[in-house]
């Protein structure tokens, strides 16, 4: 059983709209992130994640983010054993999030 969520692309679009961003945690390759991005996102490589973890705030509201979402769901289920609570994973990742967001780049 994993203690993080899915979020839904259309949700994350309206949070962001309405002004209550969480943190986004991109964690796709640095190659991946220069293509395309949402903005404000917060760039740490899935590989990097267990050493930097310390860079993010525990009691932080985290979306994950990568190309199709299985990334995403590996570090949300990590950081919610790291003692995160408020983890999501974006469901589809970029790539659906691309469907609702065109200002965010498909490839």
């Amino acid at each position: 059983m994993s203690n993080y969520e899915d979020m839904a692309p259309r949700e994350l679009r309206e949070r962001l709209d309405s002004g209550e961003a969480p943190l986004l945690l991109d964690v796709r390759e640095g190659w991946e992130f220069d293509i395309s991005r949402i903005e404000g996102s917060r760039h740490i490589p899935m590989g990097e994640i267990s050493g930097r973890v310390s860079e993010l705030e525990p009691e932080a509201e985290v979306v994950v983010i990568c190309h199709h979402g299985a990334r995403s769901a590996h570090v949300a289920d990590a950081l919610s054993r790291f003692g995160f609570e408020r983890v999501f994973n974006l469901a589809g990742g970029l790539d659906a999030y691309s469907d609702v967001d065109p200002g965010v780049r498909k490839y």
